[in-house]
């Protein structure tokens, strides 16, 4: 249980990628990490297929100080996260403590909205290149990219390089 002691928050919204929640969710309780769900204020969300996610929290009923990374899933999902000021200020806070920020494929929007990608190296779906980049980040076509505490990839055909990198992130904070 390499990730015995660590705290890991999945954030969750209406109309997330599949993959792109249950493979970090899963891949990280393997590794003997407490992985908590946090919503923006409902219940059980829908992913883009209907597949039901249950939030154990909502994200204003916590702190950054309890957890040592937050990962972002994309889909459709992080245009509706960008609209909860507490989630957004959740993930600001994270990276501001240092915490691993990690996001896939349109989960790019989430750091966007929280101003935490100027002057960082960062990649995501190719068609919010241009969001990443007006934002302030410098974006690059690899399946991850690690930038300090800010871990992004761009499509489920990367997961498994993006859950081996928070992997080696979190068993190094």
């Amino acid at each position: 249980m390499e990730l015995k002691g660590k705290r890991v928050a999945v954030l969750v919204e209406d109309l997330y990628q599949e993959l792109e929640f249950w493979y970090p969710y899963l891949r990280l309780k393997e590794a003997g990490a407490e992985v908590v769900v946090l919503g923006t204020g409902k219940e059980t969300y829908t992913s883009k297929h209907g597949y039901p996610a249950r939030a154990d929290r909502p994200v204003e009923a916590v702190s950054p100080d309890e957890f040592d990374a937050v990962i972002i899933p994309g889909g459709y999902a992080p245009d509706l996260m960008r609209r909860s000021p507490a989630l957004v200020e959740f993930v600001r806070q994270m990276d501001a403590q240092g915490r691993i920020v990690a996001f896939i494929c349109h989960a790019g929007w989430v750091p966007i909205s929280a101003g935490i990608l100027r002057g960082r190296m960062v990649t995501s779906f190719f068609s919010i290149k241009d969001d990443m980049v007006n934002a302030g980040a410098e974006w690059v076509d690899r399946e991850v990219v690690r930038d300090g505490n800010l871990i992004s990839s761009r499509t489920p055909a990367d997961l498994p390089a993006f859950c081996r990198t928070i992997i080696k992130a979190l068993n190094a904070s």
